[in-house]
C-alpha cells in the first residue's frame, strides 16, 4: 500500500478508484527487457511522489463533468513528461537527493538519467497517440515546448537579481503551470468540449500550478529537508531569484539591496543562507509570497465554481489551500 501524506488525504479519496487505475497502467506500461531500465524504473517507483498531476486531472474532470475512459493513459503521459523533465533537471542541477532518495543521476550516472528521461519522454506520447485525440497529443507537445522554454529562460536569469516579478511569474507559467494547465484541460480536450470550456480549465490549472510553484520556491528558504528531501537554499546557491528575494530587494534600500545582492552574486555559501532569509523575512518576502500563492489558487477557485459543489470540487479546494501552505 501506498504511504501518504495525511493531510491529503481528502484530496486523494474522491478518485481513489481512478487512482487505482492509474498504478495499474504504470505497473502495464513502463518496464522493458533491460535488466537497467528495470532497475531504474523501480528506483523510481520506490517514491513515485504525491501523484499531484493526475490526482488533479481527474478531479477537475469529474468536477467538470468531462469524463472520458482514456483520461487514465492522458494522466500518466502527462506524469511522465513530469517524471523526465525531473531526470533531466536533477543532471542540470547536479541534485544528489530528490522526495528524500538519490537521484538517478547519483545513483547512477548522467549519462544514464539523461537517457532515461528521454525514454520516458517516448513513452509519455506512445501513451498519449493511445488515446486517439490528435487535439490532446498536440496539446502536450506544445505544453512540453513551454516546459522546456521555461527551463531555459530560467537559465538564462540566473544571477540576475534584478528579474522583475512579472518575468518570473512568465518563467514559472511555462516550466510548472503548463503540465497543471495541461492536466486540468485534458479531461475536456478528450471530450472535444468547446473552446471556451477547454480555456476555462486551463486557465484554472495555469493558476493553481502557479500557486504550486510559489509554494515550492518558499520551501526552498524555510523547508524542513526532511519533508521535502532536498537541502535547504540550492535556489539561491544556484543564483535564482524567486518571488520572495524578488519583493524582499524590491521593498530594500539601495544600500540593503547591494549587500544582499553582493552576496548571492559571489557565490552564496550556507553560512550565509540565514542573513539572506533574515533579510527575506524581515523585509515581508515570505509572507508576501504566500499571500501571492494563495492569491493565485483562490482566482483558479473561482473559474470552476459554475460546475457547482461536489465532493471534487470539495477537494480541489483543500488542494489549493494545501499547496499554498504545504510543508513537502
Amino acid at each position: 500500500m501506498r504511504r501518504e501524506d495525511t493531510k491529503l488525504k481528502r484530496f486523494f479519496d474522491p478518485v481513489r478508484s481512478d487512482l487505482g487505475r492509474f498504478d495499474l497502467l504504470i505497473e502495464e506500461n513502463l518496464f522493458a527487457d533491460s535488466k537497467l531500465i528495470e532497475s531504474v524504473i523501480d528506483h523510481l517507483l520506490e517514491k513515485r511522489g504525491k501523484r499531484i498531476r493526475p490526482t488533479f486531472l481527474f478531479l477537475t474532470a469529474r468536477c467538470s463533468g468531462y469524463t472520458h475512459e482514456k483520461m487514465t493513459e492522458a494522466a500518466l503521459g502527462i506524469e511522465l513528461i513530469h517524471t523526465a523533465t525531473l531526470l533531466h533537471d536533477d543532471v542540470i542541477d547536479e541534485a544528489d537527493t530528490r522526495r528524500g532518495q538519490r537521484t538517478v543521476n547519483a545513483e547512477w550516472s548522467n549519462m544514464i538519467s539523461i537517457l532515461m528521461g528521454d525514454f520516458l519522454f517516448a513513452k509519455a506520447f506512445r501513451m498519449l497517440v493511445s488515446t486517439g485525440s490528435p487535439e490532446l497529443v498536440e496539446r502536450v507537445s506544445f505544453t512540453t515546448e513551454r516546459v522546456s522554454f521555461g527551463e531555459l529562460r530560467q537559465i538564462e536569469e540566473s544571477g540576475n537579481f534584478e528579474i522583475s516579478e512579472e518575468a518570473y511569474l512568465d518563467i514559472i507559467a511555462a516550466k510548472t503551470a503548463s503540465l497543471f494547465s495541461t492536466s486540468a484541460a485534458s479531461g475536456a480536450i478528450l471530450n472535444k468540449a468547446s473552446v471556451e470550456e477547454i480555456s476555462r480549465l486551463g486557465q484554472f490549472g495555469e493558476k493553481v500550478g502557479t500557486s504550486f510553484q510559489i509554494a515550492d520556491d518558499l520551501l526552498d528558504l524555510v523547508g524542513d529537508p526532511t519533508k521535502t528531501g532536498k537541502e535547504v537554499g540550492s535556489d539561491l546557491m544556484q543564483g535564482k531569484a524567486t518571488l520572495p528575494l524578488i519583493y524582499a530587494l524590491r521593498k530594500s534600500t539601495s544600500r540593503v539591496r547591494g549587500e544582499i545582492t553582493g552576496i548571492l552574486s559571489n557565490g552564496a555559501v550556507p553560512e550565509d543562507y540565514a542573513r539572506v532569509v533574515d533579510f527575506i523575512s524581515t523585509s515581508g518576502g515570505l509572507t508576501y509570497a504566500r499571500d501571492r500563492a494563495l492569491e493565485y489558487g483562490e482566482a483558479g477557485l473561482e473559474l470552476i465554481r459554475k460546475y457547482g459543489a461536489s465532493e471534487y470540487a470539495s477537494a480541489l479546494r483543500d488542494v489549493v489551500y494545501f499547496t499554498a501552505n504545504r510543508e513537502n
